[in-house]
Protein backbone atom coordinates (compact mmCIF):
# COMPACT_ATOMS: atom_id res chain seq x y z
CA UNK A 1 0.00 0.00 0.00
CA UNK A 2 1.40 3.38 -0.97
CA UNK A 3 2.30 5.56 1.96
CA UNK A 4 0.41 8.87 2.10
CA UNK A 5 2.35 12.01 2.83
CA UNK A 6 0.65 14.29 5.33
CA UNK A 7 1.64 17.93 5.34
CA UNK A 8 1.23 20.63 7.94
CA UNK A 9 -1.34 23.37 8.30
CA UNK A 10 1.34 25.92 7.35
CA UNK A 11 2.15 23.96 4.17
CA UNK A 12 -1.50 24.04 3.11
CA UNK A 13 -1.58 27.80 3.66
CA UNK A 14 1.57 28.24 1.57
CA UNK A 15 0.18 26.07 -1.25
CA UNK A 16 -3.09 28.00 -1.20
CA UNK A 17 -1.45 31.43 -1.38
CA UNK A 18 0.91 30.31 -4.14
CA UNK A 19 -1.91 28.79 -6.19
CA UNK A 20 -4.15 31.86 -5.90
CA UNK A 21 -1.26 34.18 -6.79
CA UNK A 22 -0.24 32.06 -9.77
CA UNK A 23 -3.72 31.44 -11.20
CA UNK A 24 -4.98 34.94 -10.37
CA UNK A 25 -8.17 33.45 -8.96
CA UNK A 26 -9.41 31.39 -6.04
CA UNK A 27 -10.07 27.65 -6.46
CA UNK A 28 -13.76 26.80 -6.74
CA UNK A 29 -13.68 23.88 -4.33
CA UNK A 30 -11.53 21.88 -1.94
CA UNK A 31 -11.36 19.07 -4.50
CA UNK A 32 -10.13 21.50 -7.16
CA UNK A 33 -7.53 22.98 -4.80
CA UNK A 34 -6.20 19.58 -3.76
CA UNK A 35 -6.06 18.36 -7.35
CA UNK A 36 -4.08 21.39 -8.50
CA UNK A 37 -1.61 21.12 -5.63
CA UNK A 38 -1.32 17.31 -5.44
CA UNK A 39 -2.67 17.21 -1.90
CA UNK A 40 -4.75 14.51 -0.30
CA UNK A 41 -8.25 15.79 0.53
CA UNK A 42 -8.04 13.76 3.74
CA UNK A 43 -4.97 15.75 4.72
CA UNK A 44 -6.77 19.02 3.97
CA UNK A 45 -9.79 18.12 6.11
CA UNK A 46 -7.47 17.18 8.96
CA UNK A 47 -6.54 20.88 9.25
CA UNK A 48 -9.41 22.84 7.65
CA UNK A 49 -13.13 22.45 7.05
CA UNK A 50 -13.35 24.86 4.12
CA UNK A 51 -11.35 27.13 1.83
CA UNK A 52 -12.94 30.10 3.61
CA UNK A 53 -11.32 28.88 6.82
CA UNK A 54 -7.94 28.81 5.08
CA UNK A 55 -8.36 32.43 3.97
CA UNK A 56 -9.50 33.49 7.43
CA UNK A 57 -6.46 31.80 8.98
CA UNK A 58 -4.10 33.54 6.54
CA UNK A 59 -5.21 37.03 7.58
CA UNK A 60 -4.96 36.07 11.24
CA UNK A 61 -1.48 34.64 10.68
CA UNK A 62 -0.30 37.80 8.90
CA UNK A 63 -1.47 39.89 11.85
CA UNK A 64 0.07 37.60 14.47
CA UNK A 65 3.32 37.56 12.53
CA UNK A 66 3.32 41.37 12.54
CA UNK A 67 2.87 41.40 16.32
CA UNK A 68 5.63 38.85 16.78
CA UNK A 69 8.04 40.99 14.74
CA UNK A 70 7.21 44.03 16.86
CA UNK A 71 7.68 42.20 20.15
CA UNK A 72 11.13 41.09 19.02
CA UNK A 73 12.15 44.75 19.09
CA UNK A 74 13.34 46.08 22.45
CA UNK A 75 12.24 49.58 21.46
CA UNK A 76 8.60 48.63 20.88
CA UNK A 77 7.92 48.14 24.59
CA UNK A 78 9.00 51.71 25.33
CA UNK A 79 6.74 53.29 22.69
CA UNK A 80 3.69 55.29 23.74
CA UNK A 81 0.23 54.08 22.69
CA UNK A 82 0.09 56.06 19.46
CA UNK A 83 3.49 54.91 18.23
CA UNK A 84 2.70 51.30 19.15
CA UNK A 85 -0.40 51.48 16.97
CA UNK A 86 1.43 53.21 14.11
CA UNK A 87 4.22 50.60 14.30
CA UNK A 88 1.66 47.81 14.14
CA UNK A 89 0.03 49.39 11.08
CA UNK A 90 3.34 49.82 9.26
CA UNK A 91 4.44 46.25 10.02
CA UNK A 92 1.07 44.71 9.16
CA UNK A 93 0.74 46.59 5.86
CA UNK A 94 4.31 45.70 5.00
CA UNK A 95 3.27 42.06 5.40
CA UNK A 96 0.24 42.67 3.20
CA UNK A 97 2.42 44.30 0.56
CA UNK A 98 4.78 41.30 0.55
CA UNK A 99 1.73 39.19 -0.28
CA UNK A 100 -0.14 41.80 -2.32
CA UNK A 101 -0.90 39.54 -5.30
CA UNK A 102 -2.71 37.08 -3.05
CA UNK A 103 -4.43 39.72 -0.89
CA UNK A 104 -5.72 41.76 -3.82
CA UNK A 105 -7.16 38.69 -5.54
CA UNK A 106 -8.88 37.40 -2.40
CA UNK A 107 -10.38 40.79 -1.58
CA UNK A 108 -11.27 41.64 -5.17
CA UNK A 109 -14.84 42.91 -5.37
CA UNK A 110 -15.02 43.46 -1.62
CA UNK A 111 -13.61 46.97 -1.45
CA UNK A 112 -16.90 48.47 -0.36
CA UNK A 113 -18.04 45.75 2.02
CA UNK A 114 -14.94 44.68 3.92
CA UNK A 115 -16.62 45.17 7.27
CA UNK A 116 -18.99 42.28 6.60
CA UNK A 117 -16.41 40.10 4.91
CA UNK A 118 -16.16 36.91 6.98
CA UNK A 119 -12.59 36.24 5.91
CA UNK A 120 -11.50 39.12 8.13
CA UNK A 121 -13.29 37.94 11.30
CA UNK A 122 -10.17 36.36 12.79
CA UNK A 123 -8.17 39.50 12.03
CA UNK A 124 -10.89 41.60 13.68
CA UNK A 125 -10.81 39.52 16.86
CA UNK A 126 -7.03 39.73 17.23
CA UNK A 127 -6.83 43.41 16.29
CA UNK A 128 -9.50 44.37 18.82
CA UNK A 129 -7.60 42.41 21.48
CA UNK A 130 -4.51 44.46 20.67
CA UNK A 131 -6.52 47.70 20.92
CA UNK A 132 -7.96 46.60 24.28
CA UNK A 133 -4.44 45.96 25.59
CA UNK A 134 -3.47 49.53 24.65
CA UNK A 135 -6.21 50.84 27.01
CA UNK A 136 -7.07 53.68 24.64
CA UNK A 137 -10.40 54.23 26.37
CA UNK A 138 -8.48 55.61 29.37
CA UNK A 139 -7.85 58.71 27.27
CA UNK A 140 -11.56 59.45 27.53
CA UNK A 141 -12.96 60.97 30.70
CA UNK A 142 -14.23 58.08 32.88
CA UNK A 143 -17.98 58.23 33.35
CA UNK A 144 -19.39 55.84 35.92
CA UNK A 145 -21.41 53.09 34.30
CA UNK A 146 -20.18 53.85 30.77
CA UNK A 147 -16.66 52.38 30.93
CA UNK A 148 -17.64 49.21 29.06
CA UNK A 149 -19.51 51.18 26.40
CA UNK A 150 -16.53 53.47 25.90
CA UNK A 151 -14.15 50.50 25.50
CA UNK A 152 -16.44 48.90 22.91
CA UNK A 153 -16.79 52.17 21.01
CA UNK A 154 -13.01 52.64 20.92
CA UNK A 155 -12.39 49.06 19.73
CA UNK A 156 -15.08 49.26 17.03
CA UNK A 157 -13.87 52.68 15.87
CA UNK A 158 -10.30 51.39 15.66
CA UNK A 159 -11.47 48.37 13.65
CA UNK A 160 -13.38 50.58 11.20
CA UNK A 161 -10.26 52.73 10.83
CA UNK A 162 -8.22 49.63 9.96
CA UNK A 163 -10.82 48.64 7.34
CA UNK A 164 -10.75 52.13 5.83
CA UNK A 165 -6.95 51.93 5.68
CA UNK A 166 -7.18 48.52 4.03
CA UNK A 167 -9.57 49.93 1.43
CA UNK A 168 -7.15 52.80 0.82
CA UNK A 169 -4.24 50.36 0.44
CA UNK A 170 -6.18 48.24 -2.06
CA UNK A 171 -6.64 51.29 -4.28
CA UNK A 172 -3.21 52.83 -3.71
CA UNK A 173 -1.23 53.00 -6.97
CA UNK A 174 1.73 54.94 -5.59
CA UNK A 175 5.18 53.41 -5.73
CA UNK A 176 5.95 51.33 -2.60
CA UNK A 177 2.53 52.35 -1.23
CA UNK A 178 3.97 55.54 0.23
CA UNK A 179 0.53 57.20 0.11
CA UNK A 180 -0.77 54.49 2.43
CA UNK A 181 2.08 55.24 4.84
CA UNK A 182 1.09 58.91 4.85
CA UNK A 183 -2.57 57.99 5.31
CA UNK A 184 -1.70 55.77 8.29
CA UNK A 185 0.24 58.48 10.11
CA UNK A 186 -2.31 61.21 9.47
CA UNK A 187 -5.38 59.12 10.33
CA UNK A 188 -3.96 57.67 13.54
CA UNK A 189 -2.64 61.06 14.67
CA UNK A 190 -6.08 62.56 14.04
CA UNK A 191 -7.75 59.76 16.00
CA UNK A 192 -5.50 60.32 19.01
CA UNK A 193 -6.06 64.06 18.83
CA UNK A 194 -9.79 63.39 19.08
CA UNK A 195 -9.33 60.99 22.00
CA UNK A 196 -7.19 63.48 23.87
CA UNK A 197 -9.24 66.55 23.00
CA UNK A 198 -9.51 68.58 26.20
CA UNK A 199 -12.57 70.44 24.97
CA UNK A 200 -14.38 67.14 24.53
CA UNK A 201 -13.30 66.07 28.01
CA UNK A 202 -14.63 69.31 29.45
CA UNK A 203 -17.96 68.76 27.71
CA UNK A 204 -18.13 65.24 29.13
CA UNK A 205 -17.18 66.54 32.55
CA UNK A 206 -20.00 69.09 32.37
CA UNK A 207 -22.40 66.37 31.26
CA UNK A 208 -21.37 64.20 34.18
CA UNK A 209 -21.90 67.11 36.60
CA UNK A 210 -25.36 67.90 35.19
CA UNK A 211 -26.30 64.22 35.28
CA UNK A 212 -25.29 63.90 38.93
CA UNK A 213 -26.98 67.12 39.94
CA UNK A 214 -30.25 66.72 38.01
CA UNK A 215 -30.87 63.02 37.90
CA UNK A 216 -28.97 61.36 40.69
CA UNK A 217 -30.38 63.69 43.34
CA UNK A 218 -33.92 63.05 42.10
CA UNK A 219 -33.46 59.36 42.82
CA UNK A 220 -32.25 59.92 46.39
Amino acid sequence: MENKIYISKEDIITHYMELVSKKKKRPKSIRSFCKQTDLETENFYHHFKSLEKVEKTIFTALFKNSLAVLHESEEFGSFDKKNKLISLYFTFFENLTLNKDYIQIVLKGCKNKLQSYKTLSGLEKNFKRFIADLHLSESILPIEGLEKVQKNVVKQSAWIQLLVTLQFWLQDTSESFEKTDIFIEKSITTSFDLLENKFLKNVLDLGKFVYNERFQKNTD
